[in-house]
């Protein structure tokens, strides 16, 4: 079987994929959030982002959705799109929105895999990566003794 990581363009079927996962899952917060409108986006995010988040939203949703879209986790994409849904923006243009910008974001993903993928995972099985791997080990080690004792102490 041909992975991602060869030059074939099997590549686009996962990136395709991946982006209409991510279209229907914000299909479902729209589905849900929609109803609740501002009242329920209290529920879900932080007032002092909800606050920051409408103000951009205001000025354009469109960018803002799109942009949020190409930001990897841990950026609280989910809450841009409570936000959308509860200020109205309409579905079909966030549906859009989402779905073109993930495809922007995995197909470059996917591309920089490709060109850097093998080199990338030669590295990593390297001998001074797996010695990386350890020293943090023993390092985490450590830091979790030295916490422990610091409350037991306590």
């Amino acid at each position: 079987m041909v992975g991602s990581s060869t030059r074939s363009t099997q590549w686009i079927l996962y990136v395709l994929m991946s982006a209409l996962g991510s279209m229907v899952g914000v299909l479902i917060v729209d589905l849900l959030m929609r109803k609740a409108g501002e009242s329920g986006l209290k529920r879900f995010v932080n007032p002092k982002h909800s606050t920051l988040l409408k103000a951009r939203m205001e000025h354009n949703a469109g960018w803002t959705v799109f942009l949020a879209t190409l930001i990897p986790p841990p950026f609280p994409f989910t809450a841009v799109v409570m936000t959308a849904v509860a200020l109205q923006v309409d579905r079909r243009k966030l549906l859009g929105t989402v779905f073109l910008g993930r495809m922007v974001r995995f197909s470059s993903e996917a591309l920089l895999a490709i060109y850097f993928g093998k080199a990338l995972l030669r590295y990593i099985s390297s001998d001074l990566v797996e010695y990386l791997v350890y020293a943090f080990i023993v390092v985490g080690g450590l830091g979790t003794a030295f916490s422990l004792v610091k409350w037991w102490r306590d």
